[in-house]
């Protein structure tokens, strides 16, 4: 179990590829539950604050405790804690400068396996900075500013660059997993240190994520 962070309220750890989150609703899935293994690890109850998809790899927020669980989830629903992942995606974008910010919205909807577009659907914000190249491939900074299922894949996948191996968004080549990883936390805009987290929780980095 890798933790990056606990105390009496908290812990975070990093979660593997094609592991899940939390227990599916399916009671006869037999992938791996990082919810369930963290409960085991700790001999205790722990309480689910936010998610990870399946595919996707990086850091993640477990409470300890009810009251902890309440707040994390009012920080969350809100969208105060500020999120960064790292990504590396297909083609190589010609009308875009490395670090300059691209603020992307859609009304998104939720179907069976992938998100799409609707009128009717809720308002997706995305903030995405191109970094650069690894061979024919690119590299991005990904910030959701709201918390839409699958918004990043989506995202990348609209404009032109589907996440390497998310085949689901038109990714090329299949690969176990996907090439996205939840990087940082940010808890600058919460009370954190009321109940003793650090202004920032993050995998260590290349180079750093800014706001």
């Amino acid at each position: 179990m890798k933790i990056f962070f606990q105390n009496e309220h908290f812990i975070a750890v990093y979660k593997e590829k094609m592991t899940l989150s939390v227990p599916s609703r399916d009671k006869e899935d037999a992938r791996p539950i990082l919810g369930l293994q963290l409960q085991d690890y700790l001999k205790q109850q722990i309480y689910p604050i936010h998610r990870l998809d399946f595919e996707v790899s990086g850091i993640m927020l477990f409470a300890l405790t009810k009251d902890s669980h309440r707040e994390g989830n009012k920080w969350f629903e809100d969208n105060l804690v500020h999120k960064c992942y790292h990504g590396t995606a297909e083609n190589i974008p010609h009308n875009i400068l490395p670090e300059e910010p691209q603020m992307w919205t859609s009304q998104l909807l939720r179907g069976k396996k992938r998100a799409y577009e609707a009128p009717f659907g809720k308002k997706s914000i995305t903030k995405a900075i191109y970094i650069g190249n690894t061979g024919s491939n690119s590299k991005w900074q990904l910030y959701p500013i709201t918390g839409r299922a699958h918004q990043l894949r989506y995202e990348m996948s609209k404009h032109g660059h589907p996440i390497l191996g998310d085949i689901i968004y038109g990714a090329k080549t299949e690969q176990i997993g996907i090439d996205l990883e939840a990087v940082e936390l940010d808890f600058c805009d919460v009370n954190s240190q009321e109940w003793g987290l650090p202004k920032k929780l993050n995998i260590p980095l290349p180079f750093p994520c800014p706001r």
